[in-house]
């Protein structure tokens, strides 16, 4: 607004410069002409003769003082005053004007054989050039106030434009900042506010997805501890009841159990916090053989076998260690707390990259249910719904391939893909 009105005054006042020359050079140009028609209609004998009779132009304005003068600049006939400093100027055979007496006036010197004897001054009121003066300025002066007028009601507009956005923001932020991870960035036409917007949102899903997964390893993380903590509790329990136990043996095992169960917890706790490790081939050869020692022994103890089948030539694929680790976890949990008979586990290549199976002969999952449903009431869901979570956050996916006998499998993307 500021810039604008100072634009406008510096660009009106030459202009009004400009125009008072202009008005003030039209004037003397009408006037000059004037001056030679009546320079053009005077005898000779009027300079020697004031009772010469006079026939002005017709066209000449009534509101012109029109004056005949020697040229020493005493008044021979006509209007004007008794001595004329302009007429005397005009002896030298040239046209002159000034502002004399109050008017504006042109002197035009009358060529006779004798040189020039007689000056004829023509004058309008000074006072009426300075009005049409006047009202030019007074007519830019009001186009500039519209200007101005129209440029605040384009800045008024132009700043309402940009506040909206800018107050939207405002308040997605307060709303991010209050807990509230589901703002959308609506578009306003304006390209940094909407960069701003996007930024705002994508930062608000981002945060929403990291405290998600801290609420699910909240939720989940008792379920994910309860077989191992369980198990090395009543391995210490039952070595302290039984006289005679082997107190060195199930020291051993209950340290075993317990770094075991704290290799669970860094894991649970570092993917639950998205914190992602640099990419790494997957060493299945070495990741079965750790499967194998780890569930080997519970599923011993129910009578139960393990087996698993890694085929030749797999493609190699890019994951979390930590991620695989804990899916396979939670199927076999749940195939030891909830299946019967043999447990294998099949790893198998599906072209764009490779598919590892788990399956048992228990009764499997009822129809209609979806076991990756979590339920507060139900320990099978509440496992599922994280492992997979951490197989879409790993670019996979876990699906039940078939209910009864229940067959999961893990799909992970090969490397590159």
């Amino acid at each position: 607004m500021s810039v604008t009105a100072l634009a406008v005054a510096l660009f009106l006042v030459p202009l009004a410069v400009a125009v008072r020359l202009l008005y003030h050079d039209q004037t003397v140009a009408a006037l000059q002409r004037d001056a030679a028609w009546v320079a053009t209609a005077v005898p000779d004998e009027a300079a020697r003769d004031a009772g010469v009779a006079l026939k002005l132009p017709t066209r000449l304005s009534g509101e012109l003082a029109v004056g005949g003068y020697t040229v020493d600049g005493a008044l021979l006939f006509g209007d004007g005053p008794a001595h004329s400093r302009l007429a005397a100027s005009s002896g030298d055979g040239h046209v002159h004007d000034m502002v004399e007496d109050g008017f504006l006036a042109v002197s035009a010197p009358v060529p006779s054989d004798e040189g020039t004897a007689l000056v004829i001054r023509v004058a309008t009121l000074n006072e009426q050039v300075d009005n049409r003066i006047h009202q030019a300025w007074l007519l830019m002066g009001g186009l500039a106030l519209l200007v101005i007028a129209l440029a605040a009601g384009v800045a008024v507009r132009q700043s309402a434009r940009l506040a909206a956005p800018l107050e939207r923001l405002t308040s997605a932020a307060q709303a991010l900042g209050g807990g509230d991870f589901s703002i959308r960035a609506s578009p306003s036409g304006l390209r940094e506010a909407d960069q701003a917007g996007q930024a705002l949102e994508s930062t608000a899903h981002r945060l929403g997805a990291v405290l998600a997964r801290e609420r699910a390893f909240s939720a989940d993380v008792s379920h994910q501890l309860r077989t191992g903590l369980t198990g090395l509790l009543l391995g210490l329990e039952s070595a302290l009841s039984r006289p005679g136990a082997d107190l060195t043996t199930a020291a051993r095992t209950a340290l075993v159990r317990g770094e075991r169960l704290q290799e669970i917890i860094d894991d649970l706790v570092r993917l639950s916090r998205d914190s992602r490790v640099p990419t790494q081939p997957l060493n299945l050869r070495e990741f079965v053989k750790e499967i194998d020692q780890e569930w080997h022994g519970p599923l011993a103890e129910q009578g139960r076998r393990l087996t698993l089948t890694v085929e030749p030539g797999l493609p190699p694929v890019t994951a979390q260690p930590a991620a695989v680790r804990q899916i396979l976890r939670v199927l076999l949990d749940n195939a030891l707390r909830h299946g019967r008979g043999e447990v294998a586990i099949t790893v198998s290549d599906v072209g764009s990259g490779l598919a590892i199976e788990v399956t048992d002969h228990g009764p499997g999952v009822q129809d209609g249910a979806d076991p990756f449903v979590r339920s507060s009431g139900d320990s099978h869901g509440i496992g599922l719904a994280l492992a997979r979570s951490l197989a879409e956050a790993e670019g996979g996916r876990l699906v039940l391939s078939r209910a009864r006998p229940p067959l999961f499998t893990l799909l992970l993307p090969g490397q590159g893909s």
